[in-house]
């Protein structure tokens, strides 16, 4: 009998390629188990979350404000920081070893002659896991929507975050072709929520020609931010005042929680949280639990002589890095401290454009490869890209502050180094993929370095 680490690795052998999009092969396992008509009859309301950036802080609150109306919820996301039972947890937390491996056995037991990819023996793994006894279950999209695998679920409601450039490979170039993708997870008269103020066309076209309702931000429902607090409406009648700020940060984030209100309108879930007499407690605890790791994530990490502040973030593309620039800029610090950037990033992204998005806040460049992945671009590599941004963006200049590191944990490390050296004007920025920050939190987990989180 297999442990779970025996099965994940299994897992990456069984299909030739690690990333396969389509829904035939998990679909004809699907039906063999039952598994869709089981999760219709349990009764469970159920999410799909797509969107380019902002899918995991959305799944978050969803999350939070469900369990804190008291609903039993199931949510499964990817992909994981430092361990695969992330990916699966019901109630916020993490499924065992043991449900998951008895999971993986039924599963393999049903595919017959199909090869199914890591991801696919995942989401069908997190389905079985949440047959029964579960009032939500909140499916992450892994990559675009149409073709992938949670996508053969049919949601109660569903929710696109963003549409920006990233994994243009399987989902095309442009917004157009990436949002027309997104789409996929509509379904015929129910109701897709769209989180962006601007949305793709295609996005929106694409619905409406599946039958979907599209009850867009700033149209179907809306948030005004105040001094302290915020407020949203929609245009049902719904009105909610005083809401707390989110502890994660950035007002990207309440547009994020104000989308995430809208699906819990149209699942009934918000008429029965304002009909309460704690309503407002209901909320405000909502609110406040949701937390997510990697989200422009602020802590201290432990110098020589004094603390320093460093800011983790899992973004790896244009957008996300555009965000983190801007919540750096609001950040009350000096102007004269000096920001060190350690990134790694794979290959495959847009590592340019993210680099030259980063460059307005950078001082100092910490450059690391992605040993744990086939896809992962090396130190050398990314540290041409980081030179190439830095001339482009500053003709004439010689001196580039960029050093490059065998792992991110020795990126980490000399930065904390640079920064007891700068004193008090410094900080550093962890970002550029799942793996940069998967790196500094594991460190921190076997005492190689020690933050304050």
């Amino acid at each position: 009998m297999r442990n779970l680490n025996q099965w994940l690795a299994w897992q990456e052998t069984l299909h030739p390629e690690e990333i396969e999009l389509g829904l035939e092969r998990i679909s004809r396992v699907a039906e063999r188990i039952n598994l869709l008509q089981d999760l219709e009859q349990s009764g469970a309301k159920i999410v799909t979350v797509a969107g380019t950036n902002g899918k995991g802080s959305s799944v978050a609150f969803l999350d939070s404000i469900a369990r804190a109306a008291g609903l039993r919820v199931g949510t499964y996301t990817s992909p994981h920081l430092l361990q695969y039972n992330e990916r699966v947890k019901i109630n916020g937390k993490s499924v065992s070893d043991q449900q998951l491996c008895s999971a993986f056995e039924k599963i393999d037991a049903a595919r017959g002659e199909d090869a199914l990819t890591y991801f696919e023996f995942g989401t069908l793994a997190a389905l079985e896991i949440f047959r029964d006894n579960l009032d939500l279950i909140i499916l992450e999209v892994g990559l675009g929507g149409r073709l992938d695998a949670v996508n053969i679920v049919d949601s109660s409601v569903t929710l696109v975050t963003t549409v920006d450039l990233d994994h243009q490979a399987w989902l095309g170039n442009s917004r157009e072709e990436i949002g027309r993708e997104k789409a996929g997870i509509a379904r015929k008269d129910r109701v897709l929520v769209v989180g962006e103020y601007e949305p793709p066309n295609s996005l929106l076209s694409s619905a409406q020609e599946i039958g979907a309702k599209v009850h867009k931000i700033g149209k179907q429902f809306c948030f005004v931010v105040g001094e302290g607090c915020w407020s949203w409406m929609n245009t049902a009648g719904i009105e909610l005042y005083r809401l707390p700020y989110p502890k994660l940060y950035g007002e990207i984030q309440i547009q994020n929680c104000a989308a995430v209100l809208e699906v819990l309108y149209q699942l009934g879930i918000l008429q029965t949280i304002v009909a309460s007499e704690n309503k407002a407690d209901i909320l405000a605890k909502g609110i406040l639990s949701a937390t997510i790791a990697g989200r422009f994530q602020q802590l201290q990490v432990k110098g020589v002589d004094s603390s320093i502040d460093a800011i983790l973030d899992v973004a790896h593309n244009p957008q996300a890095a555009r965000v983190v620039v801007d919540m750096v800029k609001q950040l009350n610090i000096s102007d004269q401290q000096q920001t060190i950037t350690v990134i790694a990033m794979l290959k495959d992204k847009e590592m340019l454009s993210v680099v030259e998005e980063l460059s307005a806040v950078t001082d100092h460049w910490m450059v690391a490869g992605v040993a744990e992945s086939s896809r992962g671009a090396s130190a050398e590599e990314l540290q041409k890209v980081v030179e190439l941004s830095v001339k482009n963006r500053d003709e004439g200049r010689d001196e580039i502050n960029v050093e490059k590191f065998r792992s991110v944990e020795d990126a980490f490390i000399a930065s904390i180094n640079l920064a007891d050296n700068l004193g008090k004007s410094a900080r550093i920025l962890v970002l550029g993929s799942f793996y940069s920050v998967a790196a500094v939190l594991n460190a921190e987990k076997i005492g190689t370095i020690e933050l304050r989180i």
